[in-house]
């Protein structure tokens, strides 16, 4: 017959065991859970290379946009065609000739994901409709909350990620000398090319 101490002994190792298999599960899962899928992208321009990282889960629709015109290549050789400096670089519409390129539908604005339009953010451009931005994005030069979702007083504009490197590039071209050209103004006198976008990993 087994002791009453073997036994008791049996039991123990038994609850230990299990007790930390149960352990080292939750934090695999925790782990797996923490995981987020991210994407950079990296803008080749004529001044420099700005890298931006998005937030697929705070804008899917956005993110899923942007990307659609970064695997077509409908960035590459179009303009930074709007800068303003202390307040934001404006792009992804115009050829170096002032041509307005053709794009896909506009998509819903996701600017109520709680991410703000903050210094190095990068966030879509649209007309007064919310829902209006197709291609055309800008980088925030500085903090800008009056461009940010407020609930039953502005629509906002929607932020879908941020600027990881380059930052210096961003600053640079918001100095550049601007001039009004086809109507539109803050224009650059020299254009500020993007030479290329591409998804530089995940």
């Amino acid at each position: 017959m087994i002791s009453r101490f073997l036994l008791c002994g049996l039991l123990t190792a038994v609850v230990l065991v299990c007790g930390c298999n149960k352990k080292d599960r939750a934090v695999e899962q925790e782990t797996k859970e923490v995981k987020v899928e991210t994407k950079k992208v990296k803008l080749e321009t004529s001044m420099g290379d700005i890298v931006i990282e998005l937030n697929k889960e705070a804008a899917p629709v956005t993110v899923k946009n942007f990307l659609t015109y970064v695997e077509e290549g409908f960035f590459d050789g179009t303009i930074f065609h709007r800068v303003i400096k202390d307040f934001m670089i404006q792009g992804g519409g115009f050829t170096a000739q002032m041509a307005r390129k053709e794009t896909h539908p506009p998509i819903v604005n996701e600017a109520s994901n709680g991410l703000k339009n903050v210094r190095g953010s990068i966030a879509m451009a649209r007309t007064s409709n919310p829902n209006s931005a197709t291609a055309q994005f800008f980088i925030n030069h500085r903090d800008n909350s009056p461009l940010n979702y407020v609930a039953n007083s502005s629509p906002g504009y929607a932020v879908f990620g941020k600027t990881v490197e380059g930052m210096d590039v961003v600053d640079a071209i918001a100095a550049v000398k601007t001039t009004t050209r086809m109507g539109m103004r803050d224009v650059p006198v020299e254009p500020v090319l993007i030479k290329s976008a591409k998804v530089v990993s995940e």
